[in-house]
């Protein structure tokens, strides 16, 4: 019965939350600006307005084209049912599910890339060709990181790297490892979600947009799914970034979800304090950004070794 209620609380959590982070991204750059800003629950509404309206597809798209919001959306949505967000349970788990995952985010990012080619626009064309190759100083830091989890808990299986294994304990012993994977995933955290010092959400310059410029042609419930998709993908990071920072593995589920919600809302508010008071980096400098992240993880699996 208790695990039944858990994965009910995670499911809800996972797949109601996410809009709202952006929400509070948003109010929290409002405040920095002076400003009030939107409701906190503009993007849900947002949402609605979208998936009521109609779509258009262009005479030059395939299939491709169509499939890109919805493999992204399932994808990122079957990634956030494997994280445990409480404890050390989650609604999909099962030993080497970390594999899985790695496969998931690739296939997410390739139908994405992928459906923004099938257009022929030469912007989205630019775009992917961004985002692809940033990825492949990203991804590498990202899974360093879980190598660090992997190597400190012993397990392949992100229910145990990241639940009860992953105990404070871990922080005494290993606190320097964690302490520079957290650091890593914060970078990668903004880039992967398109947020600054990386990528500009509200530019509409198409010579400097990476993920942006790939949706452009999307409409209606096709650009919902991807506006989703995104909030569920920043939702993830931000998940296992608190579990790191906050080693709350201790089984009590009323008290654990507490303590995540109030780690979710502090992640939305740094990313909203950081865009106010940080400037877009060049973009002939993003990727020394991000081979310190690669760095970065890559010193916290040397400090594990003895």
């Amino acid at each position: 019965m208790a695990t039944i209620l858990h994965n009910t609380m995670h499911i809800l959590v996972a797949f109601t939350l996410p809009p709202l982070l952006l929400g509070i991204i948003n109010r929290t750059k409002a405040l920095f600006a002076g400003r009030v800003g939107p409701p906190l629950l503009q993007p849900y509404y947002d949402l609605i307005r979208l998936f009521q309206k109609g779509s258009v597809f262009s005479t030059t798209t395939t299939w491709v084209f169509r499939a890109g919001p919805v493999v992204g959306l399932v994808t990122v949505a079957l990634a956030v049912l494997m994280i445990p967000l409480v404890g050390s349970n989650a609604p999909i788990s099962f030993k080497g599910d970390l594999i899985l995952l790695a496969y998931l985010l690739g296939l997410n990012r390739f139908f994405t890339a992928s459906a923004a080619l099938d257009t022929g626009s030469p912007f989205e064309g630019m775009g992917a060709a961004r985002e692809v190759t940033y990825a492949c100083l990203a991804e590498p830091a990202f899974f360093l990181g879980l190598l660090v989890l992997a190597r400190l808990t012993g397990s392949l299986q992100l229910a145990e790297m990241l639940g009860d294994l992953l105990a404070p304990s871990h922080w005494r012993t290993a606190g320097a490892s964690l302490f520079l994977v957290m650091l890593s995933w914060c970078i990668v955290l903004l880039v992967e979600n398109c947020r600054i010092p990386f990528d500009d959400p509200n530019t509409h310059l198409e010579l400097t947009m990476i993920h942006e410029v790939m949706v452009l042609d999307h409409s209606g419930p096709a650009f919902g799914m991807i506006l989703y998709a995104a909030s569920l993908k920043l939702f993830l990071f931000g998940a296992l970034i608190v579990r790191i920072a906050i080693p709350f593995a201790t089984g009590a589920m009323w008290f654990g979800w507490p303590v995540f919600l109030g780690g979710m809302f502090v992640v939305a508010v740094a990313i909203g304090v950081l865009e106010s008071t940080m400037a877009r980096v060049r973009l002939t400098h993003i990727p020394t950004l991000l081979v310190t992240a690669c760095l970065l993880s890559g010193f916290g699996i040397l400090t594990l070794v003895r």
